[in-house]
This record gives structure tokens, C-alpha cells and sequence, in this order.
């Protein structure tokens, strides 16, 4: 049975299950606001993604604190073989960029409506706004979250790129740490 904490070794189950599920909202956020595209203007699909990007964006804004409050709890289970201290840098700095690419998206799409004075739905609720109506800062918001978002591409990019690469290549436990366990 797996633990539910992380342990010297390897990730917990909630670890290991926010992990994939923040995977899979990211990819349904990306999705979502991707698919609009290729509906008209004001039909009620692209207005249905474009609530969707919303609220789960918003979901991963809400995970995430309870992803960094896991992962500050318990340790971080080592690498074996222990990598040099420049790749051990770049991974911190890698979790860093994408917990601030987590935490400040949303945030920067819940300001971005608030600016344009448009409702923050989340599942039912309307969030109350961050500012008041001001669309040269919707317009401002706007450039970074789309700015962001290409971003973000790149970070989950490079982050799954080095896992395989520290999974094939350096045949290192990198991967298997977040990987469900199998008795």
C-alpha cells in the first residue's frame, strides 16, 4: 500500500496524485482556450470554453496550494544516482518558475476579467472581482497571460523533456519517484 506522504525515497499519493491531475487540468485549460478558435465569435461553444479555460484555471489555482503545502511538509525524495549540483539547481529552478506559472495565471485571468468587468465564474459562483473596470489594464493583463501561456508551454516542455531524458539516458529514478508505485 502506498503512502500518502513523501518518504526519502519517493513521492506520497498525493503528491503523485496532484502531480497527474494538475497534468491533466493544465491540458484541459491549454485545450480549452486552444478549441475557441475554431467556433464563431459569441457562439455559445467558444463562450463554453472560454468559461471552462476560466474555471479550471481557477481549480488550478486552488490545487496548487495544496500541492506546495505537500510538498513543504515532507522531503523530497532523493535522486540515485545524485545528480551534479548545476542539474540539482536547475530543477529548483524549474519547480520554482512553474509554481509561479501555477499562481499567477490564474490570477492573472481572475484580474484580467475583473478589469474588464466580466463575471468570474467557478462551478456555479461568481468570485468577486480583484479591481474595478479599467480596460487599459485589462488590455495590459491580457499581453502577460497570453505571453504567460506560451511560457507555460515551453516550462512543461523542458520539465517533461528532462524527466524522460533523466529516465532514458541517465536511467536515474527521477520519473519512477512520481510515478504511481507497483507492488
Amino acid at each position: 500500500m502506498m503512502n500518502w506522504r513523501n518518504n526519502s525515497e519517493r513521492y506520497g499519493a498525493l503528491s503523485i496524485g496532484l502531480h497527474w491531475l494538475m497534468l491533466l487540468l493544465l491540458i484541459a485549460v491549454c485545450a480549452c482556450i486552444e478549441l475557441r478558435e475554431f467556433f464563431p465569435k459569441g457562439s455559445d461553444t467558444r463562450e463554453a470554453l472560454k468559461a471552462w479555460h476560466f474555471m479550471l484555471g481557477l481549480s488550478v489555482f486552488v490545487l496548487v496550494w495544496l500541492r506546495l503545502t505537500a510538498r513543504m511538509t515532507g522531503p523530497i525524495p532523493h535522486i540515485t544516482p545524485e545528480p551534479p549540483a548545476w542539474q540539482e539547481l536547475s530543477a529548483k529552478l524549474m519547480y520554482f518558475a512553474l509554481y509561479v506559472f501555477m499562481i499567477g495565471m490564474p490570477l492573472a485571468g481572475w484580474l484580467m476579467l475583473s478589469a474588464e468587468g466580466k463575471p468570474i465564474p467557478f462551478f456555479g459562483l461568481h468570485l468577486p472581482p480583484l479591481t474595478g473596470e479599467s480596460p487599459p489594464l485589462a488590455e495590459l493583463v491580457e499581453e502577460i497571460h497570453e505571453a504567460g501561456g506560451v511560457i507555460g508551454y515551453l516550462l512543461a516542455g523542458l520539465h517533461a523533456a528532462a524527466a524522460l531524458y533523466h529516465h532514458y539516458v541517465v536511467r536515474d529514478n527521477t520519473l519512477r519517484r512520481m510515478l504511481p508505485h507497483r507492488d
